[in-house]
């Protein structure tokens, strides 16, 4: 008679596999119910009552499961809501996925969630609702296969402005987690991501001295015109090292045109694909702070937010190649890429944890009105998810 036929090194059979996508399949209409409601609810980062309404409902989602949920709470942001499946003895996996959205309260009842050519739109739909969705609805599926795995769900409320206050949890957990998997949308091209740029931005705060500046100029010192030439000098910094990029992206200061200027402000962005050259462009950031063209003119560095670099490492490499199988398995082909934006993907890969990312559904123009989701991408996808975990979580390699 003999078993499932197995048919890669991941050992998830053919039986599990279908197992997995027919019950997937057959919840899809409720994946759209969910989702319909979640987009339909104003999470940006910094409306926390809307944030913790979704969080609130993800925490009910997790507890169905079987899950011990905390709800680690923040005065301001929203909460970070924390499920852990005690799981059997084995390789222990963090799940991370955002609540927050980069919109503002009212953009749901403006543009709410609808269906159109085989999309989904509304804000937030890809980034990340149904990248949440799909973390649970991959748990419900292996739920009905047996016992769930050895895992940590973290949805926390702040991602989309550096997970301030939710940087601290994901850091804790991943110290205990032997692979991390992140939920945010795959490419438009369905690519999952591998590799994410390191991001740092930093304010310069420039002092200089005041003057009336058609009586006596020439007692003044600008910090506007300072803060021009660090501006040049580190827009010169682009293109030195491969990949990194340095961009001054805010200019404040001054008071009136007839007043020498005493006070400016930058606001740089510096990206980098690895630690060694993104430490190399931060230490010609510091000298150029540090230098002055305009005599007496002083500047103070603040560094803001960070994401070291999620880089490729063997590890990741060997995550690839399994989801990459899998997805062979499921009838589609499976890339990886590199991206410059940074997600929790780097926290959790700078602490030398295998992480991917990009493994929710397809879908694009994130952080726009015209964000969309391809819906045929819901079932392959989160199924893809749920046999990755099942082949993580069991130790079968």
């Amino acid at each position: 008679m003999g078993g499932p036929v197995v048919q890669s090194s991941d050992m998830v059979t053919d039986a599990e596999l279908s197992a997995l996508r027919a019950h997937i399949s057959t919840a899809e209409p409720d994946f759209l119910a969910d989702l319909e409601r979640l987009v339909n609810i104003d999470s940006g980062s910094y409306t926390k009552a809307g944030v913790d309404e979704v969080g609130r409902w993800v925490g009910g989602a997790l507890r169905g499961l079987g899950a011990d949920v905390a709800i680690e709470a923040n005065a301001e942001l929203g909460d970070t809501v924390v499920g852990r499946l005690a799981g059997a003895a084995g390789p222990r996996v963090l799940l991370i996925g955002h609540l927050d959205t980069v919109f503002a309260p009212g953009t749901a009842a403006q543009r709410p969630f609808g269906t159109r050519d085989g999309r989904a739109r509304g804000p937030g739909v890809t980034d990340m609702k149904a990248g949440l969705l799909c973390g649970l609805y991959a748990l419900r599926a292996l739920a009905a296969l047996g016992p769930l795995p050895r895992l940590v769900f973290i949805a926390n409320p702040d991602e989309e402005i550096g997970s301030p206050a939710s940087g601290a949890i994901i850091r804790r957990e991943a110290a205990e987690a032997d692979y991390a998997l992140v939920l945010e949308c795959a490419r438009a091209n369905g690519d999952i991501v591998s590799a994410r740029k390191g991001v740092v931005d930093y304010e310069l705060h420039l002092r200089g001295r005041a003057a009336h500046a058609g009586v006596e100029p020439e007692k003044g010192r600008s910090a506007v015109v300072e803060a021009a030439h660090k501006t040049v000098a580190l827009t010169a910094l682009n293109g030195r090292w491969p990949g990194v990029t340095v961009n001054v992206g805010v200019i404040r200061g001054g008071t009136r045109p007839n007043v020498v200027a005493d006070e400016c402000e930058l606001q740089v962005d510096l990206r980098a694909p690895a630690r060694e050259p993104m430490e190399a462009a931060e230490a010609e950031l510091r000298a150029i702070c540090a230098a002055s063209t305009v005599a007496d003119v002083t500047c103070q560095l603040r560094e803001r937010n960070r994401h070291w670099p999620m880089e490729k490492s063997p590890p990741t490499a060997a995550l690839v190649e399994r989801a990459v199988a899998l997805a062979g398995r499921l009838g589609f082909e499976l890339n990886d890429a590199a991206t410059g934006g940074a997600s929790d993907a780097n926290t959790t890969a700078a602490m030398g944890v295998p992480t991917l990312d990009g493994l929710g559904p397809v879908g694009g123009l994130d952080h726009s009105p015209g964000e969309y989701l391809e819906l045929d991408s819901i079932v392959p996808r989160t199924t893809l998810l749920a046999a990755l975990l099942l082949s993580l979580a069991t130790g079968r390699d």
